[in-house]
């Protein structure tokens, strides 16, 4: 059985595939590192990295292990927080982002009443962005995230916040001067796309493939973030599905925002690595669902049912 130091310094380096970046993020000289994956291949019996004096490559062999461990490794350290924060209560730091200026209300309100709560465990507060959101996630740069659904792959808390959608076109175009719009319209337009970071399932919700007749949407540019998406839409280069918040929180002179008659409403909430479900993490999303007014409470594995998380359920 590998020791902890081993397990870390293999994972570890099979990210970062660079001597230098997995010594500084785990406090140890270059040389260690070096050690340490040697007692690992000894062990193994075969190499796990392609050393040359410009590049690290997983081998074959490494590229398994890491496969195989990855997961081991986590479920270990899920279970020790667990442990220790049934041993010592709430404490420590909790680190919370939002996505979309819409958000930062909402998980602020969180915040506050988890702080009251809590006293003793401090929350780290953060913005990520849409290329970024669930690598932040993935690699613990922060543990809880308030984002729109879906968010594919993570447990999900209860819906905290709905809106209606709006279509984000062009100011001089046609369309700004309709009362209302069909999500038929998608087809006679190129629609502006999410970033590649963002996953499947929230793509399809947002910028879907098709429109609810079968009619095919016409893919449009993708931006890297919504400023940038709504920069496409005021160039003329498509039309954007939005929340309806995004009127009052990205008003432009550019872009008009037309309601949408028949499109369902957009959710959102807390998102968060499903292994990452610690009692500090229940306990906050407590506070966000309390208060958000819904009296749901939150844990881990079923929609309606708060006091469990909901994984894979919804996108970025």
């Amino acid at each position: 059985m590998l020791e902890r130091l081993e397990t870390e310094t293999f994972l570890t380096l099979a990210e970062e595939l660079h001597f230098g970046r997995t010594a500084a993020r785990l406090g140890i000289t270059t040389g260690r590192v070096s050690q340490v994956i040697k007692a690992v291949e000894r062990r193994v019996g075969g190499l796990l990295f392609e050393r040359t004096s410009r590049s690290v490559r997983l081998t074959p062999i490494g590229r398994q292990l890491a496969e195989d461990l990855a997961p081991l490794a986590a479920a270990m350290e899920a279970a020790l927080r667990r442990a220790a924060d049934a041993g010592r209560g709430i404490t420590g730091e909790l680190r919370a982002a939002f996505l979309g200026e819409s958000t930062a209300p909402a998980l602020l309100r969180a915040v506050s009443l988890f702080g009251e709560r809590h006293p003793d465990c401090r929350v780290e507060v953060r913005e990520v962005q849409l290329s970024n959101s669930r690598a932040s996630l993935l690699d613990g740069s922060i543990d809880i995230l308030l984002a729109s659904f879906p968010f594919d792959g993570m447990a999900t808390g209860p819906a905290l916040m709905r809106e209606g959608r709006v279509l984000a076109v062009p100011a001089g175009h046609p369309l700004a001067r309709e009362e209302r719009l069909s999500l038929e319209v998608l087809a006679e337009h190129p629609v502006v796309q999410y970033p590649q970071a963002t996953s499947a399932g929230f793509k399809q919700d947002r910028t879907p493939d098709h429109t609810p007749s079968g009619r095919p949407v016409p893919k449009g540019p993708a931006g890297e973030s919504f400023s940038e998406m709504l920069t496409l839409v005021a160039m003329g280069r498509g039309v954007l599905p939005v929340g309806e918040h995004s009127r009052q929180y990205y008003p432009r002179p550019d872009v008009a925002y037309v309601p949408l008659h028949d499109a369902p409403p957009i959710e959102r909430g807390l998102v968060w690595r499903e292994g990452n479900t610690t009692e500090r993490l229940r306990a906050f999303v407590r506070a966000a669902t309390d208060s958000a007014g819904s009296g749901s409470v939150p844990g881990q594995a079923h929609r309606s049912d708060p006091s469990t998380a909901s994984a894979g359920r919804l996108g970025t």
